[in-house]
């Protein structure tokens, strides 16, 4: 069940923080998929289908300017090609800013493809991805999103495999002024998810479903134009990684990291990002 309170933070600052736990029918709505996305066991678990209809997905009541948002995921399993699941968060309008997680399906025994990118006004390109460590259609992981005014990291049970920080300070758009939600999807694209479009969704494997559950927010809220957080809410809001996170960044940059738009040269003839000169 949501938890909403107010906490005392220091002598200072007090703040309204919204810690929600998984309770999905008072979280999110079901927006899309004609009865495709089912809330179950007491708003415990939600599950998302994708059939050569329609997919289907499902957002957030709240939209939040700041926050920790921890998911865990089951993904398609089996011969997941064209398939897309997502995690993400999104701002509306035609310069909108994003985060994103999205798990690119593959034929049986291929890894899945972690694609995570950043948008700010409506700018991205600047996707980095990779493989997994474990099968992650065998049982449920959590995957993170800390986004906080100085830098954005994404997770993987507690393990950091990406930070991108806030240099403005050198010109570089960072996303910080748009309220988002979170949202989450299972979609067909098989245009472009495996293999650049090469490999097709087959759809004699269908109906394909994806399992949530455990959603935890820890986050400021935005309504009506102000935020819940008075001030500095929780550790997550001026949160760095330490030592050990970034050692474990390296780790899974080295071994597990198959695309980086930092090192594409050949997209970047005019020169790379200006982000792209800055040590991690």
């Amino acid at each position: 069940m949501a938890i909403f309170k107010i906490s005392v933070l220091s002598a200072i600052f007090a703040t309204l923080l919204v810690v929600s736990a998984a309770d999905f029918g008072r979280e999110v709505d079901i927006t899309w998929g004609n009865g495709r996305g089912k809330i179950l066991n007491n708003g415990e678990l939600l599950t998302l289908s994708l059939d050569k209809s329609s997919g289907s997905g499902f957002q957030s009541k709240n939209e939040f300017l700041f926050g920790k948002i921890d998911m865990q995921i089951k993904l398609v399993p089996g011969n997941s090609a064209g398939t897309v699941t997502t995690f993400y968060l999104k701002s509306p309008g035609s310069t909108w800013d994003e985060i994103d997680f999205e798990f690119l399906g593959n034929l049986s025994g291929d890894p899945y493809i972690l694609h995570t990118n950043v948008y700010t006004q409506g700018k991205g390109n600047k996707e980095q991805q990779f493989y997994l460590w474990f099968d992650p259609t065998a049982n449920f992981h959590t995957y993170s999103i800390l986004w906080n005014p100085q830098r954005i990291i994404f997770s993987v049970d507690g393990t950091p495999i990406r930070e991108f920080k806030n240099f403005e300070s050198i010109g570089v758009l960072f996303p910080k002024n748009q309220a988002m939600r979170m949202y989450a999807s299972l979609w067909n694209a098989d245009d472009w998810a495996t293999r650049g479009g090469l490999v097709k969704t087959d759809w004699s494997k269908s109906p394909f479903t994806a399992s949530y559950k455990s959603l935890r927010v820890e986050a400021c809220v935005w309504s009506n134009g102000r935020s819940s957080c008075n001030s500095k809410p929780s550790s997550w809001f001026t949160q760095e990684m330490d030592s050990t996170s970034q050692a474990r960044l390296r780790w899974v940059q080295k071994n597990y990291m198959i695309y980086n738009y930092c090192t594409d040269g050949k997209r970047f003839p005019q020169g790379l990002p200006r982000e792209c000169s800055m040590s991690s």
